[in-house]
């Protein structure tokens, strides 16, 4: 199967490693765990009034969707280094863009995928309709991308560079 570069999450060393930790984790001792919660909380009796048995089936499903969303993720990401500073917008890469050119209404944010997510910095995956939109665009140029009302919004890209973490 091709992979096209939309179907490619691109991440550091740093940043799969620390994904691949968080799966073992959640495959292994984490789903014991788990386990032996439901475990216990079916021997107090009727389940359907049990609490700490439906808590722990939640806390099942919800991991096991985590488990999931990793596997996938990590089946189609590269590992490679943070973009170069060459004012085109890539993932990895920190943009500020000033909505319909007004240089007073700007937004700074990371185009990467989720699991960058941090609160130092917002995040927009480059899937999103702006992170299509501005990716591949270089500082100086106009992006259009489509708002959820099915509107076109124009941004110009201000800023490009590598996020240092």
């Amino acid at each position: 199967m091709t992979q096209t570069s939309e179907d490619v999450t691109w991440l550091t060393q740093e940043a799969y490693t620390k994904l691949k930790d968080e799966l073992a984790h959640l495959s292994g001792p984490a789903r014991e765990e788990v386990t032996q919660k439901i475990a216990a909380a079916r021997e107090e009796g009727d389940l359907r009034e049990n609490g700490g048995y439906h808590a722990a089936k939640e806390e099942q499903g919800k991991q096991e969707l985590r488990i999931r969303q990793l596997t996938q993720l990590l089946e189609k990401a590269k590992v490679g280094e943070a973009p170069a500073a060459t004012g085109v917008v890539a993932p990895g890469m920190v943009v500020t863009i000033a909505f319909d050119g007004d240089e007073d209404d700007t937004l700074e944010f990371l185009l990467a995928s989720r699991e960058y997510a941090s609160s130092d910095i917002e995040t927009y995956s480059p899937q999103s309709p702006l992170g299509t939109g501005v990716n591949g665009k270089k500082v100086g140029e106009d992006a259009e991308y489509e708002l959820p009302n099915g509107k076109l919004a124009s941004v110009r890209i201000l800023k490009a560079e590598p996020y240092s973490g």
